[in-house]
Protein backbone atom coordinates (compact mmCIF):
# COMPACT_ATOMS: atom_id res chain seq x y z
CA UNK A 1 0.00 0.00 0.00
CA UNK A 2 1.33 3.42 -0.99
CA UNK A 3 1.51 6.05 1.75
CA UNK A 4 1.91 9.81 1.65
CA UNK A 5 5.65 9.51 2.02
CA UNK A 6 5.97 7.44 -1.15
CA UNK A 7 3.87 9.92 -3.12
CA UNK A 8 6.08 12.73 -1.89
CA UNK A 9 9.11 10.77 -3.02
CA UNK A 10 7.68 10.40 -6.49
CA UNK A 11 7.10 14.12 -6.76
CA UNK A 12 10.60 14.76 -5.45
CA UNK A 13 12.02 12.38 -8.04
CA UNK A 14 10.02 14.14 -10.75
CA UNK A 15 11.33 17.53 -9.71
CA UNK A 16 14.86 16.15 -9.53
CA UNK A 17 14.60 14.72 -13.04
CA UNK A 18 13.34 18.08 -14.26
CA UNK A 19 16.28 19.85 -12.68
CA UNK A 20 18.74 17.34 -14.13
CA UNK A 21 17.13 17.66 -17.54
CA UNK A 22 17.49 21.43 -17.39
CA UNK A 23 21.14 21.14 -16.32
CA UNK A 24 21.90 18.75 -19.16
CA UNK A 25 20.22 20.97 -21.73
CA UNK A 26 23.25 22.76 -23.13
CA UNK A 27 22.40 23.02 -26.81
CA UNK A 28 21.13 26.44 -27.84
CA UNK A 29 20.29 26.71 -31.51
CA UNK A 30 20.55 29.94 -33.44
CA UNK A 31 23.29 32.60 -33.61
CA UNK A 32 24.75 34.14 -30.46
CA UNK A 33 24.73 37.93 -30.50
CA UNK A 34 27.87 39.78 -31.50
CA UNK A 35 28.14 43.56 -31.79
CA UNK A 36 28.38 44.58 -35.46
CA UNK A 37 31.77 45.79 -36.62
CA UNK A 38 31.25 49.52 -37.14
CA UNK A 39 33.81 51.89 -38.57
CA UNK A 40 33.97 54.74 -36.07
CA UNK A 41 36.35 57.67 -36.70
CA UNK A 42 39.31 58.03 -34.36
CA UNK A 43 38.48 61.64 -33.44
CA UNK A 44 35.95 64.40 -34.05
CA UNK A 45 36.67 67.08 -36.63
CA UNK A 46 36.28 69.99 -34.24
CA UNK A 47 36.60 70.75 -30.55
CA UNK A 48 34.55 72.93 -28.21
CA UNK A 49 35.24 76.67 -27.93
CA UNK A 50 38.57 77.08 -26.07
CA UNK A 51 37.50 80.23 -24.20
CA UNK A 52 34.59 78.52 -22.47
CA UNK A 53 34.91 77.83 -18.75
CA UNK A 54 36.63 74.45 -18.24
CA UNK A 55 34.39 71.86 -16.59
CA UNK A 56 34.77 68.40 -15.15
CA UNK A 57 33.41 65.24 -16.75
CA UNK A 58 29.69 65.46 -17.48
CA UNK A 59 27.62 64.16 -14.58
CA UNK A 60 24.05 62.92 -14.35
CA UNK A 61 22.95 66.38 -13.17
CA UNK A 62 24.82 68.20 -15.90
CA UNK A 63 22.49 71.21 -15.75
CA UNK A 64 24.25 72.34 -12.56
CA UNK A 65 27.29 73.22 -14.72
CA UNK A 66 25.54 76.44 -15.81
CA UNK A 67 25.63 77.83 -12.28
CA UNK A 68 22.00 78.98 -12.03
CA UNK A 69 20.04 77.78 -8.95
CA UNK A 70 16.71 78.54 -10.64
CA UNK A 71 17.67 76.44 -13.65
CA UNK A 72 18.84 73.63 -11.38
CA UNK A 73 15.50 73.52 -9.59
CA UNK A 74 13.51 73.57 -12.82
CA UNK A 75 15.57 70.69 -14.25
CA UNK A 76 15.29 68.67 -11.04
CA UNK A 77 11.54 69.24 -10.97
CA UNK A 78 11.34 68.04 -14.58
CA UNK A 79 13.08 64.78 -13.70
CA UNK A 80 10.66 64.28 -10.82
CA UNK A 81 7.39 65.28 -12.46
CA UNK A 82 7.60 65.05 -16.26
CA UNK A 83 4.78 62.89 -17.62
CA UNK A 84 6.80 61.50 -20.54
CA UNK A 85 9.37 60.26 -18.03
CA UNK A 86 6.64 58.65 -15.95
CA UNK A 87 5.26 56.92 -19.03
CA UNK A 88 8.74 55.62 -19.86
CA UNK A 89 9.10 54.35 -16.29
CA UNK A 90 5.84 52.46 -16.69
CA UNK A 91 7.19 50.89 -19.89
CA UNK A 92 10.23 49.73 -17.95
CA UNK A 93 7.94 48.13 -15.37
CA UNK A 94 6.03 46.35 -18.11
CA UNK A 95 9.22 45.04 -19.70
CA UNK A 96 10.55 43.91 -16.33
CA UNK A 97 7.41 41.91 -15.59
CA UNK A 98 7.51 40.36 -19.07
CA UNK A 99 11.08 39.27 -18.39
CA UNK A 100 10.07 37.83 -15.03
CA UNK A 101 7.25 35.93 -16.68
CA UNK A 102 9.72 34.49 -19.20
CA UNK A 103 12.01 33.48 -16.34
CA UNK A 104 9.12 31.56 -14.80
CA UNK A 105 9.07 29.26 -17.84
CA UNK A 106 12.24 27.60 -16.55
CA UNK A 107 10.44 26.35 -13.44
CA UNK A 108 8.02 23.39 -13.35
CA UNK A 109 4.31 24.11 -13.50
CA UNK A 110 2.47 22.80 -10.44
CA UNK A 111 -1.33 22.87 -10.56
CA UNK A 112 -4.10 21.62 -8.31
CA UNK A 113 -7.28 20.69 -10.12
CA UNK A 114 -10.71 19.29 -9.37
CA UNK A 115 -13.23 17.66 -11.68
CA UNK A 116 -16.59 15.95 -11.57
CA UNK A 117 -17.99 13.79 -14.36
CA UNK A 118 -21.30 11.92 -14.64
CA UNK A 119 -21.74 9.34 -17.41
CA UNK A 120 -24.09 6.55 -18.29
CA UNK A 121 -24.46 3.45 -20.45
CA UNK A 122 -26.68 0.34 -20.70
CA UNK A 123 -25.50 -0.78 -17.29
CA UNK A 124 -26.51 2.42 -15.56
CA UNK A 125 -25.18 5.79 -14.47
CA UNK A 126 -21.83 6.37 -12.77
CA UNK A 127 -20.02 9.32 -11.19
CA UNK A 128 -16.34 10.09 -11.06
CA UNK A 129 -14.69 12.71 -8.89
CA UNK A 130 -10.99 13.56 -9.00
CA UNK A 131 -8.62 15.88 -7.16
CA UNK A 132 -5.20 15.73 -8.92
CA UNK A 133 -1.99 17.66 -8.27
CA UNK A 134 -0.04 17.86 -11.55
CA UNK A 135 3.53 18.82 -12.34
CA UNK A 136 4.83 19.60 -15.85
CA UNK A 137 8.30 20.61 -16.82
CA UNK A 138 9.71 21.33 -20.27
CA UNK A 139 13.33 20.30 -20.73
CA UNK A 140 14.95 23.15 -22.68
CA UNK A 141 17.10 20.89 -24.85
CA UNK A 142 17.37 23.25 -27.83
CA UNK A 143 17.42 26.52 -25.92
CA UNK A 144 13.95 27.68 -26.92
CA UNK A 145 13.19 28.98 -23.43
CA UNK A 146 16.66 30.49 -23.12
CA UNK A 147 16.28 32.36 -26.40
CA UNK A 148 12.85 33.53 -25.32
CA UNK A 149 14.29 34.81 -22.04
CA UNK A 150 17.09 36.48 -24.00
CA UNK A 151 14.49 38.37 -26.03
CA UNK A 152 12.73 39.67 -22.93
CA UNK A 153 15.95 40.43 -21.07
CA UNK A 154 17.25 42.61 -23.91
CA UNK A 155 13.84 44.19 -24.36
CA UNK A 156 13.87 45.17 -20.70
CA UNK A 157 17.36 46.67 -21.06
CA UNK A 158 16.17 48.57 -24.14
CA UNK A 159 13.28 50.05 -22.16
CA UNK A 160 15.72 51.17 -19.43
CA UNK A 161 17.88 52.90 -22.05
CA UNK A 162 14.77 54.46 -23.56
CA UNK A 163 13.83 55.81 -20.13
CA UNK A 164 17.20 57.53 -19.89
CA UNK A 165 16.80 58.96 -23.39
CA UNK A 166 13.34 60.32 -22.54
CA UNK A 167 14.71 61.80 -19.32
CA UNK A 168 17.58 63.50 -21.13
CA UNK A 169 15.29 64.79 -23.87
CA UNK A 170 12.83 66.26 -21.36
CA UNK A 171 15.55 67.97 -19.34
CA UNK A 172 17.32 69.27 -22.45
CA UNK A 173 14.03 70.67 -23.70
CA UNK A 174 13.23 72.42 -20.44
CA UNK A 175 16.75 73.86 -20.17
CA UNK A 176 16.56 75.22 -23.72
CA UNK A 177 13.17 76.76 -22.94
CA UNK A 178 14.63 78.33 -19.81
CA UNK A 179 17.51 79.84 -21.80
CA UNK A 180 14.98 81.23 -24.29
CA UNK A 181 13.10 82.86 -21.42
CA UNK A 182 16.29 84.45 -20.12
CA UNK A 183 17.09 85.60 -23.66
CA UNK A 184 13.63 87.16 -23.79
CA UNK A 185 14.30 88.90 -20.47
CA UNK A 186 17.51 90.31 -21.89
CA UNK A 187 15.77 91.40 -25.08
CA UNK A 188 12.97 93.03 -23.06
CA UNK A 189 15.54 94.98 -21.05
CA UNK A 190 17.32 96.16 -24.21
CA UNK A 191 14.07 97.15 -25.92
CA UNK A 192 12.75 98.96 -22.85
CA UNK A 193 16.03 100.86 -22.56
CA UNK A 194 15.88 101.72 -26.26
CA UNK A 195 12.26 102.81 -25.93
CA UNK A 196 13.16 105.20 -23.15
CA UNK A 197 15.77 106.76 -25.42
CA UNK A 198 13.44 106.82 -28.44
CA UNK A 199 10.65 108.49 -26.45
CA UNK A 200 13.03 111.15 -25.22
CA UNK A 201 14.17 111.69 -28.79
CA UNK A 202 10.52 111.88 -29.88
CA UNK A 203 9.79 114.51 -27.24
CA UNK A 204 12.85 116.50 -28.29
CA UNK A 205 11.96 116.23 -31.97
CA UNK A 206 8.37 117.26 -31.26
CA UNK A 207 9.63 120.32 -29.38
CA UNK A 208 11.95 121.22 -32.27
CA UNK A 209 9.16 120.69 -34.76
CA UNK A 210 6.83 123.03 -32.89
CA UNK A 211 9.63 125.60 -32.78
CA UNK A 212 10.20 125.24 -36.51
CA UNK A 213 13.62 123.67 -36.00
CA UNK A 214 12.76 120.15 -37.29
CA UNK A 215 11.06 118.83 -40.37
CA UNK A 216 7.74 116.96 -40.30
CA UNK A 217 9.56 113.91 -41.61
CA UNK A 218 11.83 113.97 -38.54
CA UNK A 219 8.80 113.80 -36.27
CA UNK A 220 7.25 110.96 -38.31
CA UNK A 221 10.52 109.03 -38.26
CA UNK A 222 10.78 109.41 -34.49
CA UNK A 223 7.22 108.16 -34.02
CA UNK A 224 7.86 105.22 -36.38
CA UNK A 225 10.95 104.26 -34.41
CA UNK A 226 9.00 104.22 -31.13
CA UNK A 227 6.20 102.17 -32.65
CA UNK A 228 8.61 99.70 -34.22
CA UNK A 229 10.44 99.10 -30.94
CA UNK A 230 7.09 98.74 -29.15
CA UNK A 231 6.00 96.06 -31.61
CA UNK A 232 9.30 94.23 -31.14
CA UNK A 233 8.78 94.31 -27.38
CA UNK A 234 5.29 92.86 -27.71
CA UNK A 235 6.57 90.01 -29.89
CA UNK A 236 9.30 89.15 -27.39
CA UNK A 237 6.78 89.08 -24.55
CA UNK A 238 4.53 86.79 -26.60
CA UNK A 239 7.42 84.41 -27.20
CA UNK A 240 8.33 84.46 -23.51
CA UNK A 241 4.79 83.55 -22.47
CA UNK A 242 4.80 80.56 -24.83
CA UNK A 243 8.09 79.32 -23.36
CA UNK A 244 6.63 79.56 -19.86
CA UNK A 245 3.69 77.48 -21.00
CA UNK A 246 6.04 74.94 -22.57
CA UNK A 247 7.99 74.58 -19.32
CA UNK A 248 4.76 74.16 -17.36
CA UNK A 249 3.80 71.27 -19.65
CA UNK A 250 7.21 69.64 -19.22
CA UNK A 251 6.69 69.87 -15.46
CA UNK A 252 3.26 68.26 -15.73
CA UNK A 253 1.49 71.43 -14.64
CA UNK A 254 -1.14 73.72 -16.07
CA UNK A 255 0.26 76.85 -17.80
CA UNK A 256 -1.65 79.12 -15.43
CA UNK A 257 0.18 77.56 -12.45
CA UNK A 258 3.71 78.42 -13.53
CA UNK A 259 5.66 81.57 -14.35
CA UNK A 260 9.15 83.06 -14.04
CA UNK A 261 10.19 86.37 -12.55
CA UNK A 262 12.24 88.48 -14.93
CA UNK A 263 15.95 88.05 -14.29
CA UNK A 264 19.34 88.30 -15.95
CA UNK A 265 21.43 85.60 -14.24
CA UNK A 266 25.15 85.34 -14.85
CA UNK A 267 25.09 81.97 -16.59
CA UNK A 268 28.30 79.96 -16.91
CA UNK A 269 29.25 78.61 -20.32
CA UNK A 270 30.98 75.30 -19.49
CA UNK A 271 33.49 73.58 -21.76
CA UNK A 272 32.23 70.07 -22.46
CA UNK A 273 34.84 67.34 -23.05
CA UNK A 274 33.77 65.49 -26.18
CA UNK A 275 35.97 62.46 -25.61
CA UNK A 276 36.48 59.92 -28.40
CA UNK A 277 33.87 58.76 -30.92
CA UNK A 278 34.37 55.12 -29.93
CA UNK A 279 33.12 55.92 -26.41
CA UNK A 280 29.89 57.33 -27.81
CA UNK A 281 28.41 53.84 -28.28
CA UNK A 282 28.39 53.30 -24.52
CA UNK A 283 27.28 56.84 -23.65
CA UNK A 284 24.24 57.39 -25.85
CA UNK A 285 21.09 55.77 -24.43
CA UNK A 286 19.32 55.82 -27.79
CA UNK A 287 22.23 53.96 -29.40
CA UNK A 288 22.25 51.48 -26.52
CA UNK A 289 18.50 50.98 -26.89
CA UNK A 290 18.93 50.31 -30.60
CA UNK A 291 21.62 47.71 -29.88
CA UNK A 292 19.48 45.99 -27.26
CA UNK A 293 16.68 45.78 -29.84
CA UNK A 294 19.19 44.26 -32.24
CA UNK A 295 20.24 41.64 -29.67
CA UNK A 296 16.58 40.80 -29.05
CA UNK A 297 15.97 40.42 -32.79
CA UNK A 298 19.00 38.12 -32.97
CA UNK A 299 17.53 35.96 -30.18
CA UNK A 300 14.25 35.80 -32.09
CA UNK A 301 16.10 33.97 -34.88
CA UNK A 302 17.25 31.31 -32.40
CA UNK A 303 13.74 31.05 -31.00
CA UNK A 304 12.32 30.53 -34.48
CA UNK A 305 14.93 27.84 -35.20
CA UNK A 306 14.24 26.02 -31.92
CA UNK A 307 10.60 25.59 -32.95
CA UNK A 308 11.76 23.17 -35.67
CA UNK A 309 13.07 20.71 -33.05
CA UNK A 310 11.10 18.32 -30.82
CA UNK A 311 10.08 19.44 -27.36
CA UNK A 312 10.50 17.20 -24.30
CA UNK A 313 8.22 17.42 -21.29
CA UNK A 314 8.24 15.61 -17.96
CA UNK A 315 4.77 15.15 -16.48
CA UNK A 316 3.74 13.86 -13.10
CA UNK A 317 0.46 13.82 -11.22
CA UNK A 318 -0.85 12.50 -7.92
CA UNK A 319 -4.17 12.86 -6.18
CA UNK A 320 -7.46 11.18 -5.48
CA UNK A 321 -10.16 9.71 -7.65
CA UNK A 322 -13.47 8.20 -6.55
CA UNK A 323 -17.01 7.49 -7.69
CA UNK A 324 -18.34 8.97 -4.48
CA UNK A 325 -17.61 12.48 -3.32
CA UNK A 326 -17.93 11.39 0.31
CA UNK A 327 -14.84 9.17 0.24
CA UNK A 328 -12.79 11.12 -2.35
CA UNK A 329 -10.05 11.93 0.16
CA UNK A 330 -9.69 8.39 1.48
CA UNK A 331 -6.15 7.12 1.16
CA UNK A 332 -7.32 4.09 -0.78
CA UNK A 333 -8.60 6.37 -3.56
CA UNK A 334 -5.17 7.77 -4.33
CA UNK A 335 -3.86 7.72 -7.91
CA UNK A 336 -0.57 8.79 -9.52
CA UNK A 337 1.22 8.90 -12.84
CA UNK A 338 4.65 9.87 -14.15
CA UNK A 339 6.32 9.89 -17.53
CA UNK A 340 8.06 11.89 -20.23
CA UNK A 341 6.49 13.08 -23.47
CA UNK A 342 7.84 14.23 -26.82
CA UNK A 343 6.29 16.54 -29.41
CA UNK A 344 7.84 16.67 -32.87
CA UNK A 345 6.58 19.12 -35.52
CA UNK A 346 5.97 17.14 -38.71
CA UNK A 347 3.84 19.43 -40.85
CA UNK A 348 3.01 23.05 -39.97
CA UNK A 349 1.90 24.33 -43.37
CA UNK A 350 5.07 26.40 -43.79
CA UNK A 351 4.43 28.45 -40.67
CA UNK A 352 7.76 27.62 -39.03
CA UNK A 353 9.75 28.40 -42.17
CA UNK A 354 7.90 31.69 -42.61
CA UNK A 355 8.46 32.60 -38.96
CA UNK A 356 12.20 32.01 -39.31
CA UNK A 357 12.38 34.07 -42.50
CA UNK A 358 10.43 36.83 -40.80
CA UNK A 359 12.82 36.80 -37.79
CA UNK A 360 15.82 37.10 -40.11
CA UNK A 361 14.22 39.98 -42.02
CA UNK A 362 13.38 41.68 -38.74
CA UNK A 363 17.01 41.37 -37.68
CA UNK A 364 18.17 43.04 -40.90
CA UNK A 365 15.71 45.88 -40.32
CA UNK A 366 16.88 46.45 -36.75
CA UNK A 367 20.51 46.18 -37.89
CA UNK A 368 19.94 49.03 -40.34
CA UNK A 369 18.26 51.07 -37.60
CA UNK A 370 21.19 50.44 -35.26
CA UNK A 371 23.75 51.59 -37.83
CA UNK A 372 21.64 54.67 -38.53
CA UNK A 373 21.47 55.50 -34.81
CA UNK A 374 25.26 55.31 -34.54
CA UNK A 375 25.79 57.58 -37.54
CA UNK A 376 23.15 59.99 -36.27
CA UNK A 377 24.88 60.12 -32.89
CA UNK A 378 28.20 60.98 -34.51
CA UNK A 379 26.52 63.63 -36.63
CA UNK A 380 24.85 65.18 -33.55
CA UNK A 381 28.19 65.59 -31.81
CA UNK A 382 29.88 67.01 -34.91
CA UNK A 383 26.98 69.44 -35.43
CA UNK A 384 27.21 70.88 -31.94
CA UNK A 385 31.00 71.03 -31.90
CA UNK A 386 30.82 73.02 -35.13
CA UNK A 387 28.08 75.21 -33.68
CA UNK A 388 30.09 76.01 -30.57
CA UNK A 389 33.23 76.83 -32.49
CA UNK A 390 31.51 79.02 -35.05
CA UNK A 391 29.28 80.72 -32.48
CA UNK A 392 32.37 81.58 -30.45
CA UNK A 393 33.79 83.29 -33.51
CA UNK A 394 30.47 85.05 -34.05
CA UNK A 395 30.37 86.25 -30.43
CA UNK A 396 33.86 87.72 -30.78
CA UNK A 397 32.88 89.49 -33.99
CA UNK A 398 29.70 90.86 -32.39
CA UNK A 399 31.68 92.28 -29.48
CA UNK A 400 33.81 94.29 -31.92
CA UNK A 401 30.70 95.30 -33.87
CA UNK A 402 29.00 96.51 -30.69
CA UNK A 403 31.93 98.79 -29.86
CA UNK A 404 31.67 100.35 -33.31
CA UNK A 405 27.85 100.59 -33.18
CA UNK A 406 27.92 102.39 -29.81
CA UNK A 407 30.46 104.89 -31.04
CA UNK A 408 28.53 105.38 -34.29
CA UNK A 409 25.34 106.08 -32.32
CA UNK A 410 27.08 108.53 -29.99
CA UNK A 411 28.74 110.49 -32.79
CA UNK A 412 25.57 110.60 -34.91
CA UNK A 413 23.54 111.97 -31.99
CA UNK A 414 26.19 114.62 -31.39
CA UNK A 415 26.30 115.60 -35.07
CA UNK A 416 22.51 115.89 -35.22
CA UNK A 417 22.46 118.23 -32.26
CA UNK A 418 25.06 120.33 -34.06
CA UNK A 419 22.98 120.32 -37.22
CA UNK A 420 25.59 118.39 -39.17
CA UNK A 421 23.40 115.44 -40.13
CA UNK A 422 19.78 114.47 -40.62
CA UNK A 423 17.55 112.72 -38.15
CA UNK A 424 17.31 109.78 -40.56
CA UNK A 425 20.95 109.01 -39.82
CA UNK A 426 20.20 109.15 -36.08
CA UNK A 427 17.42 106.62 -36.61
CA UNK A 428 19.77 104.39 -38.58
CA UNK A 429 22.46 104.56 -35.88
CA UNK A 430 19.96 103.78 -33.12
CA UNK A 431 18.52 100.82 -35.02
CA UNK A 432 21.99 99.51 -35.85
CA UNK A 433 23.01 99.60 -32.19
CA UNK A 434 19.78 97.93 -31.02
CA UNK A 435 20.00 95.19 -33.65
CA UNK A 436 23.58 94.40 -32.70
CA UNK A 437 22.74 94.34 -28.98
CA UNK A 438 19.87 91.95 -29.67
CA UNK A 439 22.12 89.83 -31.90
CA UNK A 440 24.79 89.63 -29.19
CA UNK A 441 22.22 88.49 -26.64
CA UNK A 442 20.89 85.91 -29.08
CA UNK A 443 24.37 84.62 -29.88
CA UNK A 444 25.05 84.13 -26.18
CA UNK A 445 21.81 82.17 -25.84
CA UNK A 446 22.68 80.11 -28.91
CA UNK A 447 26.00 79.15 -27.38
CA UNK A 448 24.26 78.00 -24.20
CA UNK A 449 21.75 76.01 -26.23
CA UNK A 450 24.48 74.43 -28.35
CA UNK A 451 26.24 73.39 -25.15
CA UNK A 452 23.06 71.70 -23.93
CA UNK A 453 22.65 69.90 -27.23
CA UNK A 454 26.30 68.80 -27.17
CA UNK A 455 25.84 67.38 -23.67
CA UNK A 456 22.77 65.53 -24.86
CA UNK A 457 24.58 64.34 -28.01
CA UNK A 458 27.34 62.92 -25.79
CA UNK A 459 24.83 61.01 -23.67
CA UNK A 460 24.30 63.43 -20.80
CA UNK A 461 26.73 61.69 -18.46
CA UNK A 462 25.01 58.30 -18.85
CA UNK A 463 27.05 55.11 -18.97
CA UNK A 464 25.62 51.85 -20.30
CA UNK A 465 25.52 49.53 -17.26
CA UNK A 466 25.66 46.24 -19.18
CA UNK A 467 26.21 44.69 -22.59
CA UNK A 468 23.39 42.97 -24.49
CA UNK A 469 22.52 39.49 -23.19
CA UNK A 470 23.18 36.39 -25.30
CA UNK A 471 22.39 32.89 -23.95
Amino acid sequence: MMNLKSVRKRFTASALLAAVGGALASCTVGPNYQRPDLKVPAAYQRSAAPEATPSAEIGNRWWTLFGDPVLTKVADDTVAANLDIRAAMARVDQARESRRAALGNFAPDLNLGASSRRSGNANGVSNQFSLPLTLNYEIDVWGRLRRQYEVYKNSEAASVADLEFVRQSAVAEVVQAYFTIRLSDRQVALLEEALQLYRKQLELTDTKYKAGLALPTDLLQAKTQVNSATNQLIDVRRSRAKQEHAIALLLGRAPSDYSFTRANPALVLPAVPAGLPVNLLARRPDVAESEYRLAAANAQIGLAKANFFPSFTLSSSAGFQSANLSNLLDWEKRVWSFGPSLSLPIFQGGRLTAALAQAKARYEEVMANYRTSVLAALRDVEDQLSELQLLAEKAKSLEETLVSAREYSRLTELQYKQGLTTYLQVIDANQTLLNNELSAAQAESQRLTATVLLIKALGGGWQNPAAPVSK
